[in-house]
């Protein structure tokens, strides 16, 4: 409106006198997670930011960039949207425990809970099922609020106490719980059926004629399914659809489901976790798809990283998560918006 006062900057004394809490609360959080990884017999470790592949899943966008070479000669690069393949090249290398506060990018995302660069807080122990890094994020979440001395999480009128026991859910339950739709019917050979899960989803979300099996479950999820987790406690949903199992192995006893999970808290969207994917050809696979969906939907791909296709292969059995370290942070500070909790947040 035009009466409105632009915002002062954040380096504005007044401005920063008020988001001063919520940073020191940002200091406390991270030592008592440090502490923890430390307990826990986990190496922290640094991963570089400049990749030659940023991820390769279709919705995601990462920032490019170009190195030059001593020769003088230009190589495309671009800012990780996680650190997740180095990391896992460094369990292929012989790492065990290893976790990390990555700063991360993402192009497209600006808002109360979105920013294009932020810290994800990474970890992953070799040789574990993936409920133990479920109940991980459990303790970590719990040890952060802790170190805050919050009781309750509180997001937009939703509450969430840290503390108590988690909300188990898997993702068909909470389908047939809050949308009425039987998920897993939609679903033969590890695909997805566009038309049933079409039909299923009429007069419930919006469906258009490009719509993706994916496009469909991620609008049933957003709009009918987060909006009720994390209410009162955590939750844990998990066994995603094999069509969403992104870089998680699909169940060897169901292979409808992968072994994926996420954790909410007041409907916001913690942690996504795997037990990890090692066949390096069904990785390529998966890859492969994506990007051909991401050239014919947003115009643009980005190559496979060949070294991360070659650690998978050679990666033993692990288990692992990202967690949106400012979005805990958040929520363990009280604050409302994700820039209150960040040193110096990106400019606009």
């Amino acid at each position: 409106m035009a009466g409105d006062k632009p915002m002062s900057p954040f380096w504005s004394p007044a401005r920063h006198l008020d988001r001063r809490p919520f940073l020191q609360a940002r200091g406390a959080v991270t030592g008592a997670l440090r502490g923890f990884f430390t307990e826990q017999g986990f190496v922290e470790v640094e991963t570089s930011v400049l990749q030659v592949s940023p991820g390769n899943e279709t919705h995601l966008h990462a920032p490019r960039t170009e190195i030059m070479r001593p020769d003088g000669s230009r190589a495309s690069r671009y800012l990780r949207t996680s650190p997740e393949f180095a990391c896992k090249k460094l369990l292929a290398a012989g790492e065990t425990r290893i976790f990390e506060f990555a700063r991360v990018f993402r192009d497209r995302e600006r808002g109360d809970l979105h920013l294009p660069e932020f810290t994800m807080l990474e970890w992953y122990r070799a040789g574990a099922p993936y409920d133990a890094i479920m109940a991980d994020c459990v303790v970590v979440i719990a040890r952060a609020a802790q170190a805050t001395g919050i009781g309750t999480f509180s997001f937009r009128g939703r509450t969430a106490d840290p503390f108590a026991e988690p909300e188990l859910l898997t993702v068909a339950g909470a389908f047939a719980q809050f949308a009425g739709i039987d998920l897993l019917s939609t679903i033969s050979s590890g695909e997805g059926n566009r038309a049933a899960l079409a039909a299923a989803a009429a007069g419930k979300v919006r469906v258009a004629q490009d719509d993706t099996w994916s496009d469909i479950f991620s609008k049933m999820l957003v709009e009918h399914v987060e909006p009720h987790l994390g209410q009162g406690r955590l939750t844990i949903l998990f066994e995603y659809p094999s069509p969403e199992a992104a870089l998680a192995r699909v169940k060897t006893d169901d292979p409808r489901v992968a072994e994926r999970f996420e954790i909410y808290a007041c409907g916001v969207e913690l942690a996504n976790g795997f037990g990890e994917l090692t066949d390096a050809g069904e990785q390529r696979k998966r890859f492969t798809e994506s990007m051909t969906e991401k050239q014919r939907r947003y115009g643009e791909a980005y190559p496979l990283d060949e070294d991360f296709l070659a650690a998978v292969a050679a990666m033993p059995e692990a288990s692992g998560v990202a967690l949106g370290f400012d979005r805990l942070v958040m929520l363990a500070s009280g604050a409302t918006r994700i820039d209150q909790v960040v040193w110096t947040p990106p400019a606009e």
